[in-house]
């Protein structure tokens, strides 16, 4: 079984880089061992202008059968298994084998290390990886499922099971090509670790509990905004559905810290609140509660509803305050709201002050009459999260059916992303990130939804407003025609 990868260069920018970027020379070619056979790294070609290199794993068949030995017997046990160690595809077919020595072959590559150039690992280059016998259950739709959400364009050949009589149809195996222009290597060897084995569906060898860990680690950075996540995490670690709901359970906290800016550590630990230091300029997720706060107050809203509430920073701030006497937190994810009743203490807290508030899930993709009847909405950072298809039935949910007096919306700028020196350009600030707009995309979104609505509608900017490129988060308040109008009156 193999593989290849190759990337095209210019003089100044050789393809031959390749070669410092997974630490094997171009003008050798290596051998190492691995636990199922010898892997070997060559460079069929290795120019200024293309470079390709080459990993080939020869499978042990014996190392296979021997480590696998116990496999089939008992409960499942098929009684054919010790025939099927060793007539089998493993030889040719990229595996979970595969996987396992590119991990082990070009693990500093994965990592993104590159000691002699420590500038080449964060630089994205053009890529073409080519797996001529990769199975695939799931077919062809599968692995674009997979891989196109990552970056990548693919080539799913189905391989027939005869060429000499086509009648017999395609076999489970696949040709695949992905090529691509704005990945690094390390992002694409850690795609193909995890992914090789998920459409293989079948590891061949013990899945451990810190297989979870080794599946976080290569899947960091896109993962746990995948939209294949679950099929994902449960093939990976062979649907053992302990270690899966774990696995799920720590996506599901990152996501919900990048969502607002926070660490993992604290939303696990569901924290009272955030402690600064004088010294320290607020967090971007500070300054922006704050902000909505004071719209909520400016409208005297009594009854809020925090819509995408995530783990419930915003609805512990609303609780400080005696003159909101009724909150609501809604959002889509269960594991979010668990972790939301952890931090407002719900269980614990006076008769009195757990009356005032409610978590509940549910979906801003359809009409809700749980919502209807309140002061005030918000929706702070949620809506760069739904794919742009979707926006029109979240519009129609919350300004049409719920209808709320007031409705405060905060989404990140776009422009102010050239001001973080850790945000590589042309990406959004977190993965899970459908879109990120700028002011003039934001502001006429806005102003079509209040004017579908009947709602007025004013910006507020938040954070630190570059005169250049504006602040970091946008936030727009909406308010219906006829408060206005009382209002003025």
């Amino acid at each position: 079984m193999f593989l290849t990868i190759s990337t095209t260069g210019v003089p100044e920018r050789p393809a031959t880089d390749l070669g410092f970027l997974l630490h094997k020379h171009p003008g050798k070619a290596q051998a190492f061992s691995t636990s199922y056979g010898t892997a070997h790294v060559l460079y069929p070609e290795a120019d200024a202008g293309r470079c390709t290199a080459a990993l080939l794993l020869e499978v042990d068949a014996v190392a296979l059968a021997r480590r696998g030995k116990g496999k089939g017997k008992g409960r499942g046990g098929a009684p054919d298994a010790a025939l099927a160690s060793y007539v089998n595809d493993r030889p040719y077919a990229a595996s979970s084998l595969l996987a396992v020595a590119l991990s082990s072959v070009f693990s500093s590559a994965m990592r993104g290390v590159c000691a002699a150039r420590p500038e080449l690992p964060d630089q994205p280059r053009p890529l073409r990886v080519e797996v001529p016998a990769l199975p695939a259950r799931g077919g062809p739709e599968l692995v674009r499922r997979l891989f196109e959400p990552l970056g990548w364009t693919v080539t799913a050949e189905p391989v027939a099971l005869d060429a000499e009589f086509p009648e017999w149809g395609d076999s489970r195996y696949v040709r695949l090509v992905l090529e691509a222009d704005t990945l690094t290597v390390a992002e694409a060897l850690r795609h193909l670790y995890v992914l090789l084995p998920v459409l293989d569906d079948a590891k061949h060898y013990w899945v451990s509990p810190d297989e979870v860990d080794k599946l976080l680690r290569a899947g960091e950075g896109w993962l746990p905004a995948h939209p294949e996540q679950k099929l994902i995490t449960s093939r990976y670690l062979s649907r053992r559905w302990s270690l899966t709901r774990q696995a799920m359970e720590r996506l599901e906290l990152v996501r919900l810290a990048e969502a607002d800016d926070s660490d993992v550590e604290e939303i696990d630990n569901a924290v009272d609140a955030e402690t600064e230091s004088a010294e320290k300029p607020a967090p971007l997720a500070v300054l922006r509660r704050e902000a909505i706060l004071a719209a909520l107050r400016a409208s005297g809203a009594a009854r809020v509803l925090d819509l995408g509430c995530g783990q419930g920073q915003l609805v512990q701030e609303l609780l400080r305050d005696p003159s909101f006497t009724e909150i609501v937190g809604v959002d889509v994810s269960m594991r979010a709201l668990t972790i939301a009743s952890r931090r407002l203490k719900l269980d614990r807290v006076g008769e009195r002050q757990a009356a005032r508030v409610r978590l509940f899930q549910g979906s801003l993709a359809y009409t809700d009459r749980r919502l209807k009847g309140y002061d005030a909405a918000v929706l702070s950072e949620v809506i760069e999260h739904l794919d742009p298809p979707r926006l029109p039935a979240l519009e129609y949910a919350v300004f049409g059916a719920a209808r709320p007096r007031t409705v405060v919306v905060t989404t990140p700028n776009v422009e102010y992303n050239v001001r973080w020196d850790s945000l590589p350009a042309g990406h959004v600030r977190h993965g899970d990130h459908r879109f990120e707009w700028s002011r003039e995309e934001f502001r006429a979104w806005a102003r079509r939804v209040a004017g579908r609505h009947g709602y007025g509608v004013e910006f507020v900017p938040v954070g630190p407003d570059d005169p250049e490129v504006g602040p970091p988060t946008q936030m727009a308040v909406f308010v219906t025609e006829t408060v206005k109008e009382a209002k003025a009156a």
